[in-house]
């Protein structure tokens, strides 16, 4: 099938830290990210971070589940790669840019080969609707403090 990337971006009141505290909370996830049904962290970096993260996520069609493995580059960047589940691949990240103004510009990037074979335009819809809800989600989290 081969992996096809996809990348949103929303710009969000708060700085760069406050947008990293969010995304590396997984805990928390099921609470504002709407896709997102569980997460367990697996294993936790040195520092206490989630290094290895198990999800279930709700893709529009069916519940996916898959594991991924992540690394961070405070506060700008956190980078995952796909460990095992449901899809045959999926990496990606997100860039938290300061704009100068109080803002950040959040890029959510990924990589996705569903394993199977989804039709490019049905493929693009799931994809950007699961892509621009997450992004939508985290704005909404970071704004309300």
């Amino acid at each position: 099938m081969g992996k096809r990337y996809s990348e949103q971006q929303v710009v969000v009141s708060g700085p760069p830290q406050a947008c990293f505290d969010a995304l590396a909370d997984y805990e928390s996830f099921p609470d504002w990210q709407r896709a997102v049904k569980e997460v367990r962290v697996l294993s936790r970096d040195r520092r206490g971070r989630g290094q290895h993260v198990a999800f279930k996520v709700d893709a529009k069609v069916r519940t996916i589940s898959y594991e991924l493995r992540y690394s961070y580059e405070p506060p700008h960047r956190i980078a995952w790669e796909y460990v095992r589940g449901d899809v045959g691949d999926i990496d990606g990240e997100f860039i938290l840019e300061e704009r100068g103004d109080g803002t950040t510009l959040a890029t959510y990037s990924v990589g996705l080969d569903p394993g199977v074979w989804v039709p490019g335009p049905i493929f693009k819809f799931l994809n950007d609707q699961v892509m621009h809800r997450s992004i939508e989600d985290l704005k909404r989290r970071v704004e309300a403090g």
